[in-house]
């Protein structure tokens, strides 16, 4: 299928619901970055490595770059959303289905940004699409089991492995500089966080800007009566438009995501965010080659604390903790009740 952007456009100009899923979609990358691209540079803004606009500007270019040459490595995060639930075929079911989860992913992650909690738009998404799915199919029906057990285990893993490999590179970062003059290492990890802030968003565009992209490509796919987007190449015109969008988002709202990760959970030293930010790299990095569409909220945010941990436990401001794993808890029926209530509302007036 032609996917350029003259052809984008028309087909959005004659589609209604193509339009609205559009926008929709813009909107839920333009609050990702209010909500999850911050995580990448709140450690390099908190430690004074780099002031907020130059790191907006930083990681908006490194997005694009990590949607641009991981999709050329393995393309497959992409093209995970709609395993998760089915709707038999019937794509104007499935594009009222995906109006109404990427609605709920607004509502939710504009809620979250209020009280400064970073939050998941990957699992609004699928929370979203099979509160929908439940709607259509006035059951469970449309749920695949199999898919979500897969979500519930990248959960896991993006909590558990960046706990660990937090508390692991900031374990072997002390050992190595424990007989230097903290002094002298000051202005090494200034440059060193920068370097790892910028690999985090490089890792954050390879993970959500994959999905979100996938997410377009789909509405004009199922309008165009395919259920699939296949192996087709995500346009070079797309990216730049998803990463200028997620930047725009970051500068817009992103500094009390910024304050809650990185200054309010663990008081971070350089070293410190240099780590959390090299341990969150790796995990998304093994994520991304493997095709396992992790969360890069959980997995940065639980790096933090691994980073914490190797200080002493009450490093860690656990009443934050405790307030970003109620929100990531609550993001699933929260999220599916909106889906559901938004699908019986499209099906309704379409």
């Amino acid at each position: 299928m032609d996917i350029s952007f003259s052809f984008f456009w028309s087909q959005m100009t004659a589609n209604p619901m193509l339009a609205i899923s559009v926008i929709l979609t813009l909107g839920v990358i333009f609050v990702n970055g209010w909500t999850d691209a911050p995580n990448a540079i709140a450690t390099c803004v908190t430690t004074r490595c780099m002031e907020a606009k130059p790191a907006i500007l930083m990681a908006a270019v490194f997005n694009f770059l990590g949607v641009l040459v991981m999709t050329l490595i393995n393309s497959t995060v992409a093209m995970t959303i709609k395993n998760m639930v089915n709707f038999n075929g019937n794509n104007d079911e499935a594009m009222i289905a995906l109006c109404a989860a990427l609605f709920a992913i607004v509502v939710w992650a504009v809620a979250a940004w209020y009280f400064g909690i970073p939050t998941s738009e990957s699992h609004a998404l699928i929370a979203g699409l099979s509160g929908a799915a439940i709607a259509l199919h006035g059951g469970l029906e449309g749920i695949n089991g199999e898919e979500w057990i897969k979500v519930i285990y990248g959960l896991a893993l993006s909590a558990i492995v960046g706990f660990a490999f937090g508390w692991i590179v900031c374990k072997i970062t002390t050992l190595i500089c424990r007989e230097i003059d903290r002094r002298k290492t000051e202005g090494f990890f200034k440059y060193a966080q920068i370097g790892s802030s910028a690999m985090t968003a490089f890792m954050h565009g390879a993970q959500d800007g994959q999905k979100f992209m996938g997410v377009l490509l789909l509405g004009l796919f199922l309008i165009n009566g395919q259920d699939s987007t296949g192996s087709v190449n995500l346009p070079v015109w797309m990216m730049l438009l998803c990463s200028l969008v997620m930047g725009l988002g970051t500068s817009v709202g992103g500094k009390k995501i910024i304050k809650s990760v990185g200054m309010d959970m663990v008081k971070l030293e350089k070293y410190q965010g240099f780590s959390a930010d090299v341990a969150a790299s790796l995990c998304l990095l093994l994520s991304s080659v493997f095709g396992i569409p992790v969360s890069t909220t959980h997995t940065k945010t639980t790096a933090i604390m691994g980073v914490g941990a190797v200080k002493r436990m009450s490093a860690i401001n656990f009443k934050v903790v405790q307030d970003m794993v109620l929100t990531w808890i609550l993001t699933f029926p929260g999220c599916g009740l909106i889906g559901y209530l938004m699908a019986k509302l499209f099906m309704a007036i379409f």
